[in-house]
């Protein structure tokens, strides 16, 4: 289901969804983690692209394709689209990105999708809700919602001040899941926790140091909220006191730790494998 605000609301720009399709799912107001530059953000990637356009709740601003990239969009994602394309070559699509961008001759301005409530996170799946703590790399965010998208996460929930704003760079290593899955900034971790144990779910953190691995935590019949911490430090002192059991990966002793997107992707797979 393509997430993002609801299309009934008034809104600016020049693009309303259309009506049909999935119903977007209902947003929330930004915070400082949402901060982003007035003319929106440029998603670049055939992949990112490609979801955004057959999202009705994204706002579109701008579109630009390469003769091939076109034909490769429309293979996939059959004309007419919201937006008219601006057939241009790559060197010009380049120079509205950062230099190190991957963007196979696509890129898309649009508007950032709104945030999810918590309490309406719970209701858009019944699968796991993961949680981040100061998770800052907006690949490794990309990553695990590529993971999340794959593994029927319900929503990801991290904290406004201390996570990546939306960005082209994030949105291209979701390949497409930003459109998916809800995303929900809480400017207390905590207090989101607190708000999960009460709505039924078990929390569970992450670390390497756990008595026990995910497997042997006896999960099974239990909606999870799995929380992850940055790497290296991991997760906080005080989201540690808050979380009902921690629980490890069985990594070999070689290894100190996986990178967070891996974990993330390891974890959610054995929660619904039980």
């Amino acid at each position: 289901m393509p997430r993002g605000g609801d299309p009934s609301a008034p809104r600016g720009g020049t693009n309303p969804p259309p009506s049909g399709g999935f119903p977007p799912v209902p947003g929330r107001r930004g915070g400082p983690g949402r901060a982003v530059a007035a003319g929106g953000v440029w998603l670049h990637g055939l992949h990112p692209v490609a979801a955004a356009l057959a999202n009705p709740a994204r706002r579109l601003k701008r579109l630009l394709l390469t003769e091939e990239a076109e034909a490769t969009l429309a293979a996939g994602l059959p004309k007419p689209w919201r937006i008219a394309a601006e057939r241009v070559e790559r060197a010009h699509i380049a120079s509205f990105l950062p230099e190190d961008s991957v963007h196979q001759g696509a890129a898309l301005l649009a508007e950032p999708l709104p945030d999810m409530p918590l309490d309406r996170a719970l209701d858009h799946g019944t699968g796991p809700i993961l949680v981040l703590d100061q998770v800052t790399d907006p690949r490794n965010v990309g990553a695990i919602l590529r993971s999340a998208a794959a593994f029927g996460a319900a929503a990801l929930v991290m904290q406004d001040r201390h996570a990546p704003p939306e960005t082209g760079a994030l949105a291209r290593a979701a390949s497409g899941a930003l459109e998916i899955v809800p995303v929900v900034r809480e400017v207390n971790l905590s207090r989101a926790l607190d708000y999960l144990k009460k709505a039924g779910l078990w929390v569970v953190g992450l670390a390497g140091d756990a008595p026990v691995t995910l497997a042997q935590a006896g999960l099974g019949g239990r909606r999870v909220a799995l929380v992850l911490g940055a790497e290296g430090e991991g997760m906080r002192r005080l989201t540690r006191e808050h979380c009902d059991e921690l629980a490890r990966l069985p990594i070999a002793p070689e290894m100190e730790s996986l990178n967070v997107s891996a974990a993330a992707a390891v974890a959610l797979y054995e929660l619904v494998r039980g």
